[in-house]
């Protein structure tokens, strides 16, 4: 708790607030939120907000101090704060069934209408359902049960078996199939009728499944979306004797859910794939000994081994050693980055030939690579401008065509217009008509099909908002390791001192010689230039020692050398010719990593490296 003056009149009480662990955009939380609009009720609270301070979150209360004490204010804050969350939950299910942001709607609208729901979010692509809610007046079992009485499931993060995965696909190729069975037969082989329509009913019943286990359930909370406008439309397509017509309206609309749910799931995998770059385990000190604990475990102040080669489990600060860390899975820069105590380093990265002490700054779910996911997850459910179109003109287009058909059907006959048989005929004929088959599938086949055309081109997009919005774009500017460029280091630069008599060939037949047997990126790209160059295998060279962080020393024929960065030669006492430092300075400035090579009592020159770009 802290206490200080703000201005005349005023004081501010800091606070912790734990019963919300305060972790992320507090600022935002609908909990705290209602916390501090119930403290300003408070006489003598003047204003409540939260502050952050090396990532933690705290309550600030203004008050003044001549109406109410600062124990008077921390008991409020403390008694109010609690009451507020023991009632006030929040939580996330996985949410399986959904074959289309219909699904999404229809869940955000029934269960946003049930007493004690606070606020609720659907994200489709995510699968992920978040929900506010008073825990006094509903529970978690009730929330539970009433995502599955609408025909959803809540699972566990765990995979699926492959029918599981694909039975939307397995239902809609068999309405194909059947619909195509019934047109043979029909027009072909000049089956009974009685076997025609078998067939068809048969396909009504493969696409019309899930349309009609969304559709129904939706129109029963009084919601009607093109789920179950598609089911009557091919209802009355039946009444009308058009079996083909209404097994077509529902094939094609169950093909388009299949393959955009298909589409998802592959968006799915591929976010499943990019947290499993993290470890599940870390090896933790605590009391003085090394044990394994679950990432999820972890806290902050806890002191994080790394061994040469493993990958680091979580967000921290190297405390002790040095070593180069290859940040490409979350940077994308591909030459590793040296690291040495108080530098940064990100779970899910690789640690090189040095041994790190990490400690500790972030929790398991909030490092970095856990936002990665996080923010795509959440693109994954921004639409495209041309979906919100469509999903708004559904709003309004399904009740206007159902109370369009029913005006139709019962307005002429009343009115001496029309008999009853040919109203009906004629009021099923506007709902096969006015069906939005092209409506419902037209959007979702065309991102499918840029997105995928993309991704066979080596580019990924995580939704359609993105793809519609490079249609509008006048120019792009791209920087991506491994796009651009090669994704991979090579020498771009062999300067020779001009204080000594070294060639370009000589200069590279030294480093070469000390990098053989190092398997650093840049020991692999000096290698690489020296047989393009076509020198001979060079001579293992003698006591190599690795100086982590600098470079490396090691003794050729009888003479120290010493291959690293200017530190390098700094801590040994090395003075490096002004000449050759101006050369490092102009290298690097153009974004190349430099190594300056020092045979025996001579620097022999610097080697520039680079990741280059693509000659396409």
């Amino acid at each position: 708790m802290g206490h200080d003056n703000v201005e005349v009149g005023q004081s501010i009480l800091r606070l912790e607030i734990p019963f919300f662990a305060p972790e992320g955009e507090e600022e935002r939380d609908p909990c705290i939120i209602r916390l501090e609009q119930q403290l300003r009720q408070q006489e003598g609270i003047v204003r409540v907000h939260i502050e952050r301070e090396n990532g933690e979150g705290r309550l600030c209360v203004h008050y003044d101090p001549n109406i109410i004490s600062p124990s008077q204010v921390q008991r409020w804050v403390e008694r109010t704060g609690a009451r507020i969350a023991r009632r006030c939950h929040q939580e996330t299910f996985h949410i399986t069934g959904m074959d289309c942001p219909d699904c999404a709607l229809s869940i955000e609208h029934i269960l946003g209408r049930r007493e004690g729901v606070l606020n609720i979010t659907v994200n489709y692509p995510a699968e992920k359902l978040w929900v506010e809610y008073d825990s006094a007046i509903i529970s978690h079992r009730a929330i539970v049960k009433s995502i599955r009485n609408l025909g959803y499931a809540v699972a566990e993060e765990e995979p699926q078996g492959w029918l599981r995965e694909n039975w939307e696909l397995i239902l809609s190729m068999l309405a194909g199939l059947f619909l195509a069975l019934g047109f043979i037969s029909e027009t072909l082989l000049g089956l009974p009728d009685a076997a025609t329509i078998a067939l068809y009913v048969l396909a009504y019943i493969a696409g019309g499944y899930n349309p009609a286990r969304h559709g129904l359930r939706a129109a029963l909370s009084l919601r009607f979306d093109i789920d179950f406008l598609m089911v009557v439309a091919a209802i009355g397509a039946a009444l009308l004797g058009e079996w083909a017509e209404g097994a077509l309206l529902l094939a094609l609309f169950s093909l388009g859910h299949a393959l955009e749910h298909y589409a998802m799931d592959r968006a799915r995998r591929a976010i499943h794939a990019l947290g499993d770059i993290r470890p599940k385990i870390a090896r933790v000190r605590r009391n003085g000994r090394e044990t394994e604990v679950a990432v999820e475990e972890l806290m902050r102040g806890d002191v994080v081994i790394v061994r040469p080669g493993e990958r680091i489990p979580i967000d921290g600060r190297v405390i002790s050693g040095r070593s180069a860390v290859d940040q490409s899975p979350i940077t994308g820069e591909s030459v590793p980055v040296e690291k040495v105590p108080n530098d940064g380093v990100f779970a899910g990265t690789i640690n090189g030939e040095g041994s790190l002490e990490i400690e500790v700054t972030k929790l398991a779910q909030d490092t970095t690579l856990a936002r990665v996911i996080q923010m795509v997850e959440e693109a994954q459910a921004q639409k495209s401008p041309t979906q919100q179109f469509t999903d708004r003109f559904e709003q309004v287009f399904v009740p206007l065509v159902l109370m369009g058909v029913l005006l139709v059907i019962i307005a002429p006959p009343l009115l001496g217009w029309l008999p009853w048989q040919e109203s009906i005929l004629r009021g099923l004929t506007i709902l096969v008509a006015a069906s939005p088959c092209a409506l419902a599938i037209a959007t979702p086949a065309a991102v499918l099909s840029g997105i995928g055309q993309a991704a066979r081109n080596g580019v990924l997009i995580k939704g359609g908002v993105h793809l519609e919005n490079l249609g509008a774009l006048d120019a792009i500017a791209l920087d991506k390791t491994g796009t651009l460029t090669r994704g991979r280091p090579e020498v771009t630069a062999l300067i020779p001192n001009p204080l000594t008599s070294t060639s370009e060939r000589d200069l590279l037949r030294v480093a070469a010689a000390v990098e053989g047997h190092s398997r650093h990126p840049l020991a692999r790209a000096v290698l690489h230039k020296a047989r393009e160059m076509g020198l001979d295998d060079p001579p293992p060279p003698a006591n190599l020692e690795a100086v982590t962080g600098r470079g490396v020393r090691a003794t050729l024929d009888g003479h120290t050398v010493r291959i690293g960065n200017l530190r390098l030669f700094e801590e040994e006492g090395l003075r490096v010719p002004q000449t050759l430092v101006a050369q490092v300075e102009r290298l690097e400035a153009e974004g190349q990593t430099t190594m300056l090579v020092h045979d025996g009592q001579r620097f022999l020159g610097i080697i520039g490296l680079a990741d280059r770009p693509r000659e396409e």
